[in-house]
C-alpha cells in the first residue's frame, strides 16, 4: 500500500506532469512572468467556470478578502459579521483593516454560519457579512442574501474551501459558490481543491464598477500606470501559477468527484458507528469535501489522533481554537460572548485524509483503523 498522505499533491502532479512542464515552459519562453497571456487565459476560463460577471486573479486568498473589504469602502469601526469557527484568514483581515469583527454561531450539522445568529447580531454599525463555505459545504446563501437585502448589507463569500460547489436555490436555480454574494473570494493554496504549486487567489463579482475598483486596488490603486487614484496594494497571480491552474481547472470537476467518492466510502463505513457523526449535506448544497471532518462522541480525540498517527494515518484538527479566543483579538471587547456550538465543535472535530488520489486499499485501511480504535 502507498503511504497515506493528508493531501497527496505529488501523485496528482505526476499524472499531469507533461502538461504542466509544457505550460511552464511556454511562460518561460514568453518571458511574461507577471500578467500576460497565461494570467489572462486563466482569468477568462475561471470566470466562465464560476459563472461570475468578472474575475480578478490575485496573490492569495487572504489578499482576496482584504481587497474585497477595501473595495466595498468599509471604514474603521464598521462591524463585519463572520463565524468564529473558520480559518484565521477570514477574520484576520477584518482586524487588519481596523474593522470590528462580530463573531457568530455556526450550524452544528453543516459547520457553516447560522442565519439566525446573523440576524441577532445586526446593529446600526453592521456593514457586511462574511459567510464561509467551510470544508467544502456551502453556507445557506439564499437566506443570507435575503438578510443582507433587508438590512442593506454587503456579502463577501469566503469560498477558499468550496470552489466547484453548486448551490441550489428554492426556485431550482443553480449557481457556483463564490458567484452569489456581492464579492466572492478564493484561494489556490496547494492543498485546496484547485491548488497551485505556490500561492494564488481570485476575486469574483457581478458588479462592473466594483470589478474595476478591485482591479485597481490589487494593482497599487492605479488604472493607468503611474497614476494612483486610491490606496491599494500589490497582489498579483504570477504567470507560472496561472498556467498550472489553467490545466488543473479543466480537471476540477473530476477532482471534486474523486473527493466525493472517497467521502462516500468513509460515510458508508462509519454509518453504523454510534460514536461518529459523518458530514451532513444540506438539500441546497453540493459538498466538494475540501476536508472530510467527523464529530466524535464519548471518546478522547487526542488519543484517537495519536492512535491513527502511529499507524501512519495523517489526521488534522480544523480548528482547535476558534477565532474569538485567539490572542490576536485580545484587544477587542466581545463582552460576555458565548458560542457554545462553536466550542462544542472545536472539542470534537477531527479530519481524515481526503484528496483525489485515495484508493480503496487506503480507504479500507483508514476506516478499519478508526473503527477498531475502541475495540
Amino acid at each position: 500500500m502507498r503511504a497515506i498522505q493528508m493531501v497527496d499533491t505529488k501523485t496528482q502532479y505526476l499524472k499531469i506532469k507533461d502538461q504542466v512542464t509544457e505550460a511552464m515552459q511556454a511562460v518561460l519562453d514568453s518571458a511574461a512572468y507577471i500578467g500576460g497571456k497565461a494570467v489572462q487565459d486563466f482569468g477568462v476560463a475561471l470566470n466562465t467556470y464560476i459563472g461570475s460577471g468578472y474575475t480578478i486573479p490575485c496573490a492569495n486568498g487572504t489578499d482576496a478578502l482584504q481587497i474585497a473589504m477595501m473595495a466595498l469602502g468599509l471604514q474603521p469601526g464598521d462591524e463585519v459579521i463572520t463565524p468564529s469557527f473558520t480559518y484565521i484568514a477570514t477574520t484576520e483581515v477584518v482586524a487588519l483593516l481596523r474593522l470590528t469583527p462580530v463573531f457568530v454561531e455556526v450550524d452544528k450539522d453543516t459547520f457553516c454560519i447560522s442565519p439566525e445568529a446573523i440576524r441577532a447580531a445586526i446593529t446600526p454599525k453592521t456593514k457586511a457579512i462574511v459567510p464561509v463555505h467551510l470544508y467544502g459545504h456551502s453556507a445557506p446563501m439564499e437566506e443570507i442574501m435575503q438578510i443582507a437585502k433587508e438590512h442593506n448589507l454587503f456579502v463577501i463569500e469566503d469560498n477558499a474551501q468550496a470552489i466547484g460547489c453548486d448551490y441550489t436555490f428554492t426556485d431550482g436555480t443553480v449557481k457556483k459558490t463564490g458567484s452569489i454574494g456581492h464579492i466572492g473570494c478564493t484561494s489556490f493554496y496547494p492543498s485546496k481543491n484547485l491548488g497551485a504549486y505556490g500561492d494564488g487567489g481570485a476575486i469574483f463579482t457581478n458588479d462592473e464598477a466594483l470589478a474595476e475598483k478591485i482591479k485597481m486596488i490589487a494593482n497599487h490603486g492605479q488604472k493607468v500606470r503611474y497614476y494612483h487614484e486610491m490606496v491599494g496594494c500589490n497582489s498579483r497571480l504570477d504567470a507560472l501559477q496561472a498556467a498550472i491552474l489553467n490545466i488543473k481547472l479543466k480537471k476540477l470537476d473530476e477532482y471534486n468527484k474523486a473527493r466525493q467518492i472517497a467521502a462516500a466510502f468513509y460515510t458508508k463505513a462509519f454509518s453504523g458507528c454510534g460514536w461518529i457523526t459523518t458530514p451532513a449535506v444540506a438539500d441546497y448544497s453540493m459538498h466538494v469535501y475540501h476536508q472530510y471532518t467527523i464529530l466524535l462522541d464519548g471518546l478522547d480525540r487526542d488519543e484517537l489522533s495519536s492512535y491513527l498517527s502511529a499507524k501512519g494515518i495523517p489526521n488534522m484538527i480544523y480548528y482547535p481554537v476558534p477565532s474569538h479566543k485567539q490572542k490576536m483579538f485580545a484587544g477587542f471587547d466581545f463582552g460576555d460572548l458565548q458560542l457554545p456550538v462553536t466550542d462544542w465543535l472545536t472539542e470534537r472535530v477531527i479530519s481524515l485524509p481526503i484528496h483525489t488520489e485515495l484508493d480503496e486499499e487506503q480507504l479500507t485501511f483508514i476506516t478499519s483503523a478508526v473503527l477498531n480504535f475502541k475495540n
